[in-house]
């Protein structure tokens, strides 16, 4: 039935105490054992007006979230690199059994910093999102950044599977170190008690979330010996965009970074993103992938000025020289300046990415 200010209602459970029994005109809220309307215990609704006068109820937490999805990048950290990894189509051959064939869409078989690196950039990412910080006290100081106790502030679901997995973790568990925290992750402990800890699969539900999202695709391959899945580009304007933004990176004097739906103009932190994805690419082994069609000086110079990126923001405040010694991205320590000074309240989260760096600084890969 409609009220008098054209709300619809379905027909409820139960009936207000004292009311008629056989009264069908009138529709009540259940009501608890103890009198009170079961609607109290529900979040606050909003109404608003439709075209047709009717109004329609909705969660103002909806809204919000969407508009917190709304300044984010429609791709990850760990998804970018992700797709630095993924091989292009290439024929592989062998001479002495005379077969070859043409395969693409998997990680390097002899890879394994990219697993330890995916793991630090799930930290990366809960903490540019705000979700997690360094815990406030003014002693932590007295430890290096990789070793300071990290917290959640916000226990928000992301949307994204991995990150609200990790999220979990954290709050349910006792407080640890950055370091702590990628290395449980990824499995690096002889704690019986904690292997729980450690995410499970975590390269190949990126690529499935990539699949969702339309950007690769699933093949099933034939590598002579057994069979695996491939995950192909299904759409190429995301790689070719992170291609393109890692070698303005590392090439280019003045670094700008146009919008598109990829990363947007509203996009929090959007130089400190690319910059913190170059070095998890470096530390992932990966980079190189997106510097085939450079020359051999240009990529020499290239991860020259990767390394020098990845000293001087795995220190915290971040230590950009204009330049740098490269005299590459001039502007870069301006342009992340502002966005730190843009989020003042945000310095504890800043930390982290700082820590999260450090510890990519001691991956065999950069030995």
């Amino acid at each position: 039935m409609s009220s008098a200010g054209g709300l619809t209602r379905r027909r409820g459970g139960g009936r207000v105490a004292g009311g008629d029994e056989n009264d069908d005109s009138r529709v009540s809220s259940p009501v608890s054992r103890n009198g009170s309307a079961l609607d109290n215990r529900l979040p606050d609704a909003s109404f608003t007006n439709a075209e047709n006068g009717h109004k329609i109820a909705f969660d103002p937490r909806d809204l919000s979230e969407t508009e917190e999805r709304s300044k984010q990048p429609k791709l990850t950290l760990m998804e970018e690199v992700l797709l630095l990894g993924l091989k292009d189509k290439q024929i592989i051959a062998n001479v002495v059994l005379g077969f070859f064939f043409v395969s693409q869409g998997y990680l390097s078989f002899w890879n394994e910093n990219i697993s330890y690196a995916l793991r630090g950039c799930i930290v990366i990412e809960l903490a540019l999102r705000g979700r997690i910080s360094m815990q406030k006290d003014s002693s932590r100081r007295r430890f290096p950044l990789a070793d300071r106790v990290i917290e959640v502030v916000d226990d928000t679901l992301t949307g994204e599977v991995l990150l609200d997995e990790a999220l979990k973790m954290m709050k349910s568990s006792e407080k640890m170190s950055v370091n702590s925290w990628i290395d449980l992750m990824s499995g690096e402990t002889w704690n019986l008690m904690k292997i729980g800890y450690q995410l499970k699969q975590v390269r190949e539900r990126l690529a499935k979330g990539l699949v969702d999202k339309g950007i690769l695709r699933t093949e099933k391959r034939n590598f002579l010996l057994f069979d695996m899945a491939t995950h192909p580009v299904a759409d190429g304007g995301a790689k070719d965009d992170i291609h393109r933004r890692v070698r303005n990176v590392c090439s280019s004097r003045t670094l700008i970074l146009p919008a598109n739906q990829w990363l947007p103009e509203d996009a929090e932190f959007r130089f400190l993103r690319t910059i913190t994805m170059v070095c998890a690419a470096y530390a992932a082994n990966v980079l190189e992938n997106a510097l085939v069609t450079m020359s051999h000086e240009s990529r020499e110079r290239a991860f020259a000025q990767v390394d020098e990126l990845l000293a001087e923001y795995s220190q915290w405040p971040f230590g950009r020289r204009t330049g740098g010694s490269q005299a590459i991205g001039a502007n870069l320590a301006q342009a992340i300046n502002d966005e730190v000074d843009k989020s003042k309240d945000k310095d504890l989260q800043m930390e982290i990415v700082a820590a999260c760096l450090s510890v990519f600084t001691r991956l065999d890969s950069l030995l």
